[in-house]
């Protein structure tokens, strides 16, 4: 009696399903609330880089941000429901760090669309 590989047989029956590169647009969110939570969740792991590169406790953070050590927490957890955009920028100031907004029209396309907003962390910052 012949043994079946399990693990060749389970290759060929496996399917890849390639993401949009927004997490939140693979969930089903619409497209513009999708981009504004992946824009908030890019701030909010800035967030957390910068308080881990300061070497702040929750508590020391919550103090340079006048928000409580619950609330750092919260972020730190990448929990960034209730902070608007602009308060997450001003959270990142807080924290010694200077934001850039480029503003650009978008490059030529067939097909009308909305603009796009990303966050880039600039080389040799954390």
């Amino acid at each position: 009696m012949m043994k079946t590989n399990q693990s060749s047989k389970r290759k060929t029956e496996d399917r890849v399903t390639h993401g949009s590169g927004n997490v939140f647009a693979d969930l089903g969110f619409a497209p513009g609330e999708a981009g504004e939570l992946e824009v908030k969740a890019e701030l909010t792991r800035q967030i957390y880089n910068r308080i881990k590169t300061m070497g702040l406790t929750q508590v020391q953070a919550g103090e340079r941000l006048s928000i409580g050590q619950p609330d750092v927490s919260k972020l730190m957890n990448a929990r960034f429901t209730g902070y608007s955009t602009d308060r997450l920028i001003a959270l990142l100031n807080a924290l010694e760090v200077d934001v850039d907004i480029v503003v650009r029209p978008r490059k030529e396309t067939r097909r009308h669309a909305p603009g796009v907003v990303r966050v880039c962390e600039a080389a040799g910052i954390a």
